[in-house]
């Protein structure tokens, strides 16, 4: 008798069941029942099989395969045998391995970790693994991270460009992040899902990832804002050709000296006070010299709570518009 069956031979070999004794003899044949109508099992072997629904055995959970047809896609059942688990469990208890699965469940959208009983291909038990560890859940979430792409907020991808333009701070296209993903793992601990993906915000994860000499030295020469004369921070976009900020026009009074970050001129887009592009210029003083007092002609009658000074030069910068009735 096998090691483990004792309770089934006991003093008489025929206690053993027919199914027993066959799961024995074709241990690549024992099939588990698939969910649905259809009377569909999976063979411990890896291979697929179908009984017909008239089959007596059609309902049972657990059975072993005799007879196949042979198809090598989904065999038919001609002949089987019903087994009970609890025997099955006897018989093959050096073969049932208790298995560990933290993975990206692309089907669900979601981080799965199970404790599972596989017998071969077959799946005797499966449930929730309460207790994964963190690093476990966290590369499957980089798993299904690599699957689903990063998502960019307009913060993230700020800091993204700035980085570009220092290339010895490493690669920061999406494949080259996403190749090197250990970087990230501090962030993906507590990702469950795949709302908790998309809704990852890449700042700070970015910013370790060049550490702290390197957030200095983005700081010194692609600044991620320009302060204006009233103490404003305004972000700058690194997206195109020239670094580029938008502000209201009036906050710029006073300013001779076109604004530059690291060299390089700011492309500044000029707004109205509606909020509404005015002006785009790489030279603020040739643009107060000579398309001002364009701007201020029109926009004197579209704004006039709002200061429109001849020589905006010498000006106060403001953002503030005169009370109602003045």
């Amino acid at each position: 008798a096998p090691p483990g069956v004792a309770g089934y031979w006991g003093q008489d070999e025929g206690a053993i069941s027919v199914g027993g004794m066959a799961s024995l003899a074709y241990p690549d044949r024992i099939g588990l029942r698939r969910s649905g109508e259809e009377a569909r099992f999976v063979l411990s072997g890896g291979k697929g099989a179908v009984m017909e629904r008239s089959d007596a055995l059609a309902g049972q959970r657990l059975i072993v395969a005799l007879d196949l047809d042979g198809d090598q896609r989904e065999a038919r059942i001609r002949l089987a045998a019903r087994i009970d688990e609890a025997e099955l469990r006897a018989l093959h208890a050096a073969a049932i391995a208790p298995v560990r699965i933290c993975d990206w469940s692309r089907r669900e959208g979601r981080v799965r970790a199970r404790l599972q009983e596989q017998l071969g291909a077959l799946v005797l038990s499966d449930r929730v693994w309460p207790d994964a560890p963190p690093e476990a859940l966290a590369r499957a979430a980089l798993e299904g991270l690599r699957l689903d792409g990063l998502s960019w907020s307009a913060a993230a991808a700020r800091l993204r460009a700035r980085i570009a333009l220092l290339p010895d701070l490493g690669p920061v296209g999406d494949a080259d992040l996403l190749e090197d993903g250990d970087w990230l793992l501090p962030w993906l601990g507590r990702v469950r899902a795949l709302a908790d993906l998309r809704s990852l915000d890449l700042v700070e994860p970015l910013k370790a990832r060049i550490g702290w000499e390197g957030q200095q030295r983005l700081d010194r020469e692609t600044p991620g804002h320009f302060t204006t004369p009233l103490g404003r921070r305004v972000p700058i976009d690194y997206g195109g050709e020239e670094p580029s900020i938008e502000l209201r026009l009036q906050e710029l009074f006073g300013v001779t000296r076109h604004p530059s970050v690291g060299g390089r001129p700011l492309r500044i887009t000029l707004l109205s006070p509606g909020g509404k592009p005015v002006q785009v210029t790489m030279d603020l003083p040739g643009f107060w010299a000579s398309s001002y007092g364009d701007v201020r002609k029109d926009m004197r009658g579209r704004y006039p709570r709002h200061p429109w000074p001849e020589d905006p030069t010498a000006a106060d910068p403001t953002l503030r518009a005169k009370p109602r009735g003045t």
